[in-house]
């Protein structure tokens, strides 16, 4: 099977990452006061924008640590990371939802769905490559048992069922456990690309 280049479906996605998060920090009201009093009403706001930046950064980060141990694309690809930018695009509307509301039960809850259907759609994206490259492939060997992977979408399905319980805040801790999870450097594409006996 043939495969094309991935150079546009970087560009591409590295592209509407970057209106993402415009998007998001254009959500930011400006306050029409000038003491420092008037940030303590946005809190709720920048936090939630905060929390979703550094979602954005990591699935940013993790699609070019993937792209780096994967020689070409086809058709499905294409379409499975069209469909992770789709969900990822709805992150300005449902981080400023939630923040607005400060945390309440239906905008967390839905804030934890899209998180949710993002990590979905990555996994989809990851198997549809290594479907691609081979189970020898050094993307798959990379995966490994991908504990991270696995783990994250329990975590964001106790975050939803807290805020359905009327417990938002605590969803919220959920997320914020897997972000920071995934902010501890990954380092197994470049275990991958620096053994030296394999090749490219």
């Amino acid at each position: 099977m043939h495969s094309m280049e991935k150079n546009r479906l970087e560009a591409f996605s590295d592209g509407v990452l970057a209106i993402i998060i415009t998007i998001m920090v254009l959500e930011l009201k400006v306050p029409h006061d000038q003491s420092i009093a008037a940030l303590v009403p946005l809190w709720p706001t920048l936090l939630s924008y905060v929390l979703s930046f550094v979602y954005v950064g990591i699935y940013w980060n993790n699609h070019h640590h993937m792209m780096q141990v994967t020689h070409g694309v086809n058709g499905a690809v294409l379409w499975s990371n069209l469909h992770l930018l789709f969900w990822l695009s709805l992150l300005p509307w449902t981080t400023g939802w939630m923040g607005e509301n400060h945390f309440t039960r239906w905008p967390t809850l839905v804030y934890g769905v899209n998180l949710l259907l993002c990590a979905v759609a990555y996994f989809i994206l990851q198997t549809t490559l290594i479907r691609l490259q081979g189970p020898d492939s050094l993307l798959a060997r990379a995966i490994g048992r991908d504990w991270k992977g696995k783990s994250s979408p329990i975590m964001y399905l106790l975050g939803i069922v807290a805020a359905w319980m009327d417990a938002p805040r605590l969803g919220i801790l959920f997320f914020v456990v897997v972000s920071l999870l995934w902010l501890v450097p990954d380092r197994r594409m470049e275990r991958v690309l620096s053994e030296p006996s394999r090749h490219v």
